[in-house]
């Protein structure tokens, strides 16, 4: 996945107990380096979940940051160019993994960005772990059972658990650039002509990796989905969201509502117009501002 990186980053490894978290850093002109400026405090971005998901999501946000932050973007295991063990992935082999990748690449609290289903993992991470985390700055958080609305499954359940439909329904569903672009379009994108041949080869390239189909499949199916409701109101760490107008499966109401259990630690609710639940891959000139602005208070 190296190739749909912007110039001047490079990869870097971690190892975790499921193995390799490859992340991307900058490594080589024109940013500053991280081996060489080892003073600049780090920013970590972490990835969404479905087909094809990888570090490519926030590359068109995090150069941005690379001459004032150490920025880290990691594949998660299971996705991307990182491990992928066959396993029922569970909740907590991303709280785990996220844990002991943020123990290694960081000596101190980090501000984290981070998207969706793994914007409400690091929530729970952040109450289990708080002293991991100095903010976090999260767009359409969920854990797409959220008030008990599943708001992720498509599929019948006895169809997504059977073994070979389930493999059948990938293939067919992620690893073709016709699926890909139809899936963004169809669920993440407000705008159509937002899709670019990158974005689409960039997924495919993760979603072709060898056993991608198993985080992929374990998303699908709901094994990964909790009500973040139940969970939020521990949450002390300073926190913004920010929000796709036109998100599908996380509305915008139900942001709303999420938001208010915890007003403490939720210091802004931020709607971005005109963006579904990739804004940082629709609108990044607004995302970049947005950060920026709050990071200044809380980062």
């Amino acid at each position: 996945m190296l190739q749909f990186q912007p110039p001047g980053f490079g990869q870097k490894v971690v190892n975790t107990s499921l193995g390799s978290m490859v992340y991307y850093t900058p490594v080589a002109p024109p940013w500053i380096l991280a081996s060489t400026k080892e003073d600049l405090p780090p920013l970590v971005f972490l990835h969404n979940f479905g087909g094809g998901a990888s570090a490519y999501e926030w590359s068109k946000v995090y150069p941005a940051f690379a001459t004032t932050h150490r920025v880290i973007a990691p594949d998660l295991i299971g996705w991307g160019q990182s491990a992928h063990p066959v396993r029922d992935y569970q909740v907590n082999d991303y709280l785990t993994t996220l844990a002991e990748f943020l123990s290694q690449v960081a000596d101190s609290p980090v501000p984290v960005v981070a998207s969706s289903l793994t914007g409400a993992l690091t929530v729970r991470l952040a109450i289990e772990r708080p002293e991991l985390f100095k903010a976090l700055f999260l767009v359409c958080p969920s854990g797409f059972d959220d008030f008990g609305q599943n708001a992720g499954r498509r599929l019948p359940l006895n169809v997504v658990r059977t073994p070979l439909l389930s493999s059948l329904i990938y293939s067919l569903g992620a690893t073709n650039d016709v699926a890909v672009r139809n899936f963004l379009v169809q669920f993440l994108f407000a705008k159509a002509e937002r899709v670019s041949e990158e974005m689409v080869a960039a997924y495919l390239a993760s979603a072709q990796q060898p056993n991608a189909e198993y985080a992929a499949l374990a998303f699908l199916r709901g094994d990964l989905y909790f009500d973040l409701p139940l969970y939020i109101d521990r949450l002390s760490v300073p926190t913004v969201i920010f929000w796709g107008e036109e998100a599908q499966f996380t509305r915008l109401d139900i942001g709303r509502r999420l938001a208010r259990l915890n007003p403490e630690a939720v210091k802004d609710f931020q709607v971005i117009a005109d963006t579904g639940v990739l804004p940082h891959l629709e609108k990044p000139a607004v995302m970049i501002g947005l950060l920026e602005r709050y990071m200044r208070s809380h980062g």
